[in-house]
């Protein structure tokens, strides 16, 4: 239970910082059907919540030979590399920056030296496959999240830039 303790700790985090990371994407990608607002956060992450319980509970009941358990372990550790790959392309702050390496990789690995001393060791396949799950999941809770609460945010016509974003909003002129 300790690797969910650490996904909820980090995920809190994204919780209350995802919305702006989103809109820092969505600038750089030059759409804003990336913006995700913080109801839609908040879902997303529970949906996302749903899964790495239930892994971790598969994982507790099966001393961490569940199949799901080991692939959302290696995917989160993988999830920690995405953190930081992202805030050095962005060079700054993104979502999750702080507690990916700091409680997240913690959290992660203090589960993956437990399957070791049971004799039974996280594989790379098994890093493989919750890699491939967790995007696919976390893809499917955003899908699912804008389509239960609509649009992030109001739709902005091709911003560029976020400065570009900001300059159209009435008050800022």
């Amino acid at each position: 239970m300790a690797l969910f303790a650490a996904w909820l700790v980090h995920d809190v985090e994204e919780v209350f910082t995802f919305p702006a990371t989103s809109r820092l994407l969505a600038a750089r990608l030059g759409s804003d059907r990336v913006v995700v607002s913080p109801a839609q956060s908040v879902l997303a992450i529970a949906l996302m919540g749903v899964l790495v319980g239930a892994a971790c509970v598969r994982g507790a009941r099966s001393q961490g030979k569940s199949r799901l358990y080991r692939a959302v372990l290696g995917g989160l550790e993988v999830h920690v590399v995405t953190h930081v790959a992202t805030s050095v392309s962005f060079k700054s702050y993104t979502a999750g920056l702080i507690t990916a390496p700091l409680v997240m990789l913690p959290g992660a690995r203090v589960a993956r030296a437990q399957l070791r001393r049971s004799g039974s060791p996280l594989s790379s396949s098994d890093t493989v496959r919750g890699g491939a799950l967790l995007f696919a999941a976390a893809l499917g809770s955003h899908v699912i999240s804008h389509l239960v609460l609509g649009a992030g945010y109001p739709r902005v016509r091709n911003p560029h830039t976020l400065h570009s974003y900001l300059r159209r909003m009435p008050n800022l002129r």
